[in-house]
């Protein structure tokens, strides 16, 4: 009976040994430096958005605007950006794109399928060089109401639109906290 325990005492001693050793290793994301080094939340601080570039009243400055002011909110909070490093994006050829696909034994489409692309690049100031660049991409799903519901389609359109917007900037946010954490 000893001898059991003696050796459940020594597989959890040598448990808590390997625990301990890897321990070191583990490091929060957005914790901070106590060296005086910049932490991630001071780094995604100084990443500056650039101007969507399209055709005002278009359908795609809208969403452009939508990913810029959500990455900005996910980036800075409530505070302007520190200091200056660019990142800027361009939806995909198409934009967006959407799908039917009827549920209903009516053949009419009860819900749609909205896709968005999107192309981004960290570009730093001092060199103008760019440091990283991606895609990413975001599906959504949207109900059709009927077809006399007309603005209730439209308003589901746009707020797919919103959602996949929101998607990509957390794609992104995402990404750039990977990039000035690992460096790759």
């Amino acid at each position: 009976m000893s001898l059991a325990r003696t050796r459940i005492a020594a597989r959890l001693l040598a448990v808590a040994a390997l625990a301990a050793l890897t321990a070191g290793c583990f490091q929060p994301m957005y914790a901070e430096h106590s060296d005086g080094t910049p932490g991630l939340r001071e780094k995604l601080m100084g990443v500056e958005l650039m101007r969507v570039d399209k055709p005002n009243a278009s359908r795609e400055a809208r969403v452009g605007v939508e990913i810029r002011n959500a990455l900005a909110f996910k980036l800075y909070g409530k505070r302007p950006p520190a200091c200056r490093r660019p990142i800027g994006w361009s939806c995909g050829s198409p934009p967006a794109a959407r799908r039917c696909c009827s549920i209903r034994p009516t053949a009419l489409p009860s819900s749609e399928n909205y896709g968005l692309d999107a192309q981004y690049n960290l570009i730093e100031i001092a060199t103008n060089k760019s440091v990283m660049t991606g895609t990413t991409f975001s599906r959504v799903s949207y109900d059709i109401p009927g077809s006399i519901q007309r603005f209730s389609r439209a308003r589901a359109f746009r707020d797919a639109e919103d959602r996949a917007a929101n998607e990509i900037a957390e794609n992104i946010q995402t990404r750039l906290a990977s990039f000035f954490v690992a460096g790759t």
